[in-house]
C-alpha cells in the first residue's frame, strides 16, 4: 500500500510541474513571440544584409566581405566610429555629473513627497515639447550673438564671443546632456528614495561625517540607479544623429548620421554594417554595465 500510495503521490507531483510548466511557457509565449519578430529577426536581417553586394546603382543578395573591407579600412568611418564612443563617454560623464546632485537632492534631502513629485515633473517638462524644438532651441543660445555669449560679455567674463560653443563637439555634448539628464536623475532619485532614512540617522548618531555617509552608504546603494541610468542614456547616446546634425553644422559625424546618409543613398548593405557595428558596440557597452551590479538582486 505504501508503494502504491508513494507512486501516485510522484505521479500526481509530476502533473503538478507540468501543468505548471505549461502555463509558464503560454505566458511567456506573447513577449517571446513579439522579441523573436521584432528584435532577434531585424537584427538577424540586418547582418545578413550587411554582407550582400553593394554596386553604385543597385544591391544583389550575392553574398561579399566588401561592405565590411571599406567600412573597416576607411579612416572616415572609423574616426566616426571613435567620435561616437568619444561623444557618448564624455555625455555619460556630464549627465552623471550633473544628474546625480539633482537626483541626490529630490531623492534623499527633499522629505516632502509632493514636493519630490513636482520636482520630478518639472525635469520632464521639456519633454512636453518636440525633440527637434529642444535641440533647435539651443542655436540662438549658443551662437557668437546668442545669450550665452552676451551675458559672459557683460559680465566682463570674456572680451570676445566665445565661437566654440556652437556648431562643435562641444555644441553637441551640452545639447545632449540636456536633453537626455533626466533619464540619469529618474533612476537614481528613484533608488535614493528606497534608502532607509533610519540607517543614515544611525551612522549619524555614530559620528560619520556627509562623505563618509556618501561614500559607504549612499552611493553603495544607488549604484543600481546609476547603472540602469547610464544604460538609458548610452542607448540613445549611442544612436543618436540629430543632436549632431543640428548642433554641429554636420561638423560631427556619429554613426547615426552615417546611417542616415547611406540609406538615403539606398546603400542598404554599407548602412547596415554600420548598423551591425553599432548594435556591437552598444552590446558591449550594456554587457559592462551589467557587470557592475547585479540588477536581479538590486530591484
Amino acid at each position: 500500500m505504501t508503494m502504491v500510495a508513494t507512486s501516485e503521490d510522484a505521479a500526481e507531483e509530476s502533473a503538478t510541474v507540468r501543468r505548471a510548466s505549461n502555463k509558464t511557457f503560454w505566458l511567456l509565449a506573447p513577449g517571446m513571440i513579439w522579441m523573436l519578430a521584432f528584435l532577434v529577426l531585424p537584427i538577424l536581417m540586418m547582418v545578413y544584409v550587411s554582407f550582400w553586394t553593394q554596386t553604385t546603382f543597385k544591391i544583389e543578395p550575392t553574398l561579399t566581405l566588401q561592405s565590411w573591407v571599406t567600412f573597416l579600412t576607411s579612416p572616415t568611418y572609423l574616426g566616426a566610429l571613435w567620435t561616437t564612443i568619444r561623444i557618448w563617454l564624455l555625455v555619460l560623464i556630464s549627465t552623471l555629473v550633473v544628474g546625480y546632485p539633482a537626483a541626490l537632492f529630490v531623492g534623499l534631502l527633499v522629505k516632502n513627497k509632493t514636493l519630490q513629485t513636482v520636482l520630478l515633473v518639472l525635469c520632464v517638462i521639456p519633454f512636453w515639447t518636440s525633440f527637434l524644438i529642444r535641440v533647435l532651441a539651443w542655436r540662438p543660445m549658443l551662437g557668437t550673438e546668442g545669450a550665452i555669449n552676451m551675458i559672459l560679455m557683460k559680465l566682463g567674463i570674456v572680451q570676445q564671443p566665445i565661437e566654440v560653443l556652437l556648431f562643435s563637439e562641444l555644441s553637441v555634448i551640452i545639447g545632449m546632456t540636456q536633453i537626455y539628464c533626466v533619464f540619469m536623475v529618474g533612476p537614481i532619485a528613484f533608488m535614493m528614495g528606497r534608502i532607509d532614512a533610519s540607517v543614515i540617522e544611525a551612522a549619524q548618531d555614530l559620528g560619520a561625517g556627509f562623505w563618509r555617509i556618501f561614500r559607504t552608504i549612499i552611493l553603495p546603494l544607488s549604484m543600481p540607479g546609476v547603472v540602469v541610468g547610464s544604460i538609458f542614456v548610452s542607448v540613445m547616446v549611442l544612436g543618436e544623429f540629430a543632436t549632431a546634425a543640428a548642433l554641429s553644422g554636420r561638423k560631427v559625424n556619429l554613426l547615426g548620421n552615417i546611417i542616415v546618409t547611406q540609406v538615403g543613398s539606398l546603400k542598404w548593405a554599407f548602412a547596415a554594417v554600420a548598423g551591425v557595428i553599432l548594435t556591437i558596440v552598444m552590446g558591449a557597452v550594456i554587457a559592462a554595465l551589467l557587470r557592475v551590479v547585479d540588477l536581479r538582486k538590486e530591484l
